[in-house]
């Protein structure tokens, strides 16, 4: 999660925009037996082996770090795609492959320095019924590098969102296999230059390689896989803006939670007033500010954010399972419901 806070000022102008219980209860609307069964399909593929299989590779001292446009986060973002070449998940056919670039110049014009050019990593399943309609997961993939020759692995920041979203794909890929895929399609979306102004986001929705009109939602995940002080030992999860642009989104999620493992679901920080403004300062935001509904999910600021001790072996991989489950069930049901979620509010 990017650490810098938004100045106040800025922030005036920019507003103006346990086991699960994997029943049959559809949330709000009901859908089709077929993808009931999809469903169940896909929930059964997350499992906190494989996230922590991948987990420690993406936060390896391999990776150095991860920093934007480096060596390292080059590597990591090859392990990204050649994992989703293994699950046959491809890329949208109008990129014509799984990176984005995202030119040096464009970071440097929003404060980026001399950043070097780097990518935004996407992995897309077409819908069955509404392939127009894009329900995008997203998580960045870069952390803050190496410094003093020590490695900042980023492992909760955000290699644990990288892997849910790697997790999701192969759960709706399962699906999908079965023949019983998601109505809508769905974007995965890794996106670069988080840690140093939320470039990534950016250039993607500057230029997306699908209209953000057909964009139906953003699922924004930022660090997953720790707790934080205030939340030690318990079971839950903060959401951050779910019901800032759709009255729909938040009740879909509280419904997900419901169906799957009944997360204490926090709502500390969603509110645009509070000191540590966290609607601003990861990916989400910038679908937000194009009015698209956004969910932000996140941990906390744990003790060892932004510090070199942020390791794999300190992830609490059966609580990432459980969010990246609740995650998941959100998104499906989005994905397959009769008419897209509304966007009712500003």
């Amino acid at each position: 999660m990017k650490k810098i806070l938004i100045p106040l000022l800025a922030l005036v102008v920019m507003t103006g925009c346990g086991t699960a219980n994997v029943s049959n209860t559809v949330s709000s609307q009901s859908v089709s037996s077929k993808h009931d069964k999809g469903y169940t399909i896909g929930y059964k593929m997350i499992n906190a082996e494989d996230l922590k299989k991948n987990l420690y590779v993406i936060a390896s001292d391999e990776m150095e770090g991860r920093d934007t446009g480096s060596p390292g986060q080059k590597k990591a973002g090859e392990y990204m795609v050649n994992y989703y070449k293994n699950l046959g998940v491809s890329y949208p056919k109008a990129l014509g492959s799984y990176y984005q670039k995202v030119p040096s110049e464009f970071m440097k014009k929003r404060g980026g320095g001399n950043l070097p050019d780097s990518e935004n990593i996407m992995a897309f399943i077409e819908g069955s019924e509404k392939p127009d309609e894009i329900v995008v997961i997203s998580g960045h993939y870069d952390h803050v590098g190496t410094k003093n020759g020590v490695v900042y692995n980023g492992a909760d920041d955000d290699g644990s969102g990288t892997v849910a979203v790697m997790e999701m794909a192969k759960a709706f890929q399962a699906a999908k296999k079965a023949g019983k895929g998601p109505k809508r399609s769905v974007l995965f979306l890794h996106v670069t230059g988080e840690e140093h102004g939320l470039f990534g986001s950016e250039y993607y929705t500057d230029n997306p390689v699908f209209p953000l009109a057909n964009t139906v939602v953003d699922l924004n995940i930022d660090m997953i896989g720790r707790d934080d002080p205030a939340n030690r030992g318990k079971q839950y999860i903060y959401v951050i803006g779910s019901d800032m642009l759709s009255s729909q989104l938040k009740v879909i999620n509280e419904e997900a939670n419901k169906k799957t493992h009944n997360l204490e679901l926090n709502y500390k920080y969603d509110d645009l007033n509070d000191p540590e403004q966290l609607y601003y300062r990861s990916d989400h935001y910038n679908f937000a500010k194009n009015n698209v509904p956004v969910a932000f999910f996140f941990d906390g600021i744990h003790e060892d954010y932004h510090k070199p001790t942020d390791d794999p072996d300190k992830i609490d991989y059966k609580l990432l399972e459980k969010r990246t489950q609740l995650i998941f069930t959100t998104a499906w049901d989005i994905a397959n419901r009769t008419e897209r979620i509304v966007v009712d509010k500003k």
